[in-house]
This record gives structure tokens, C-alpha cells and sequence, in this order.
């Protein structure tokens, strides 16, 4: 809980939301300790499973979001790569993101996979190839065109 509060203004008051607060979810600022690609949510939830087949690889964390539909990955903060792709989002510095409770794994807005407090995050490769994968299987499966566009490399960097 400290590791992820830490990236909050407050990090008390952070906490103490989580524990104790109405609602349970407290906004952290992106782009210090970490940044979130948001990817929509049928993407990230494959990409979710794969990363977890794959082994010897400590993932980081995931956070679920079903009422927006998507899925976000904490990786860390790179500045100067842009993420391309349909529906792909960064959110780095000067970006908030609401978070629940590290503990939280129910709920509309809840952690697939919850930091683990050491600060491991996801590595930015790994995932742009897991997307690449997941979005050509969908695409296939699907019929119709992959809803994350890797084919441009994924991540550029200016």
C-alpha cells in the first residue's frame, strides 16, 4: 500500500480513503514512479492472461476498469515514447488515474493483477509484443480489424 500511496499528494489521506473512505478509490498521479497504457478492455484482458502464461516473468500491476471498459497497465515512466494504436492511451506526467485499494480484486474498478509493494511494473517490451500477439488473435477471431494497431511498431520513440 505505501509503494502505490507514494504517488499521491497525500499519501494519508490516500491510504485512509482506501481503508475507511465512502468510496474506497483515490486519485494518484502518473509519470513519477509510473505511467498506465489504457487499452480497451477484450485487448487487455487477453493481454492480461498471456502475461500470465508466460514464465518467469514477475508481472506488474493491472487494473480493470469495467465501466470504461478498458484495462491499464502500470509500466514505467518514458517520457519520450508515444504508444500507437486504436483505443491505446498513455497516461503519463500531469495525468491522474483513480485507484483502488491495492488489495481491491472486486468491484467495477478493480486490480487483475495488484501491485505487490517492491515496485515491479511492467515491462514495456513484453507488453508491446503481448499486444501485437493479442491483437492479431482478436482480430482473426473477430473478423474484423484488431482493435489495438501494432502493425506501426506500437511504441515510437521521437
Amino acid at each position: 500500500m505505501e509503494w502505490l500511496a507514494a504517488a499521491s499528494e497525500d499519501p494519508g489521506a490516500c491510504k485512509q480513503e482506501w481503508q475507511n473512505g465512502s468510496t474506497g478509490v483515490a486519485l494518484l498521479a502518473a509519470g513519477r514512479f509510473w505511467d498506465v497504457l489504457i487499452v480497451p478492455e477484450a485487448l487487455g484482458l487477453r493481454v492480461a492472461d498471456l502475461l500470465e502464461e508466460l514464465p518467469l516473468l514477475d508481472r506488474g500491476p493491472c487494473l480493470l476498469d469495467t465501466r470504461r471498459r478498458t484495462v491499464g497497465f502500470l509500466l514505467p515512466p518514458e517520457p519520450q515514447t508515444v504508444w500507437i494504436g486504436t483505443g491505446v492511451r498513455l497516461l503519463g506526467a500531469g495525468t491522474w488515474i483513480a485507484t483502488p485499494a491495492p488489495h481491491c480484486r472486486w468491484g467495477a474498478l478493480r486490480w487483475l493483477v495488484p501491485p505487490d509493494g517492491t515496485g515491479t511494473l511492467n515491462m514495456p517490451e513484453v507488453l508491446e509484443m503481448a499486444l501485437q500477439r493479442c491483437a492479431s488473435e482478436l482480430s482473426r477471431t473477430q473478423g474484423h480489424p484488431a482493435p489495438a494497431a501494432c502493425a506501426t511498431g506500437g511504441r515510437v520513440r521521437p
